[in-house]
């Protein structure tokens, strides 16, 4: 973590000299407003990954010393596979194609939306998922 810490810390030092040369040059106030932004939010980010650092145990590619293989083991538990992430993205579609034409079909996405979500709350209590 010590390494992503730095490296968000220089990106931000990065951002912040382009924020100042592309204020100068184009006189644009949105670009600037974006890129001093985008440099706050680096910024943050940076410091919370260097301030967590020194409270978590060594990671392997904080060791200058270590192999790709101690890093190796499980990387956590993903679902086999699931229909609700579809049922989320077609009713979230429609919700923004409510804004576009009109809120009259944020009727029609809202019970999809609502659905997808149960769905996927709900997926490992029942079914052939369901744990014993």
């Amino acid at each position: 973590m010590k390494i992503q810490g730095k490296m968000f810390l220089w990106l931000s030092f990065f951002i912040l000299v382009m924020a100042v040369v592309y204020g100068v040059w184009s006189k644009e106030p949105v670009g600037t407003t974006a890129l001093f932004l985008a440099f706050g939010l680096s910024v943050m980010i940076g410091y919370y990954l260097a301030f967590t650092a020194k409270r978590v145990d060594e990671m392997a590619q904080d060791n200058k010393e270590a192999d790709v293989a101690d890093e190796a083991g499980e990387l956590g538990f993903f679902s086999p596979h699931s229909w609700q992430p579809l049922s989320l993205g077609i009713g979230g579609a429609l919700a923004f194609m409510g804004v576009i034409f009109g809120w009259w079909l944020m009727y029609f996405s809202a019970p999809i939306l609502v659905i997808g979500l149960w769905g996927w709350v709900y997926e490992y209590y029942r079914g052939e998922n369901q744990n014993q």
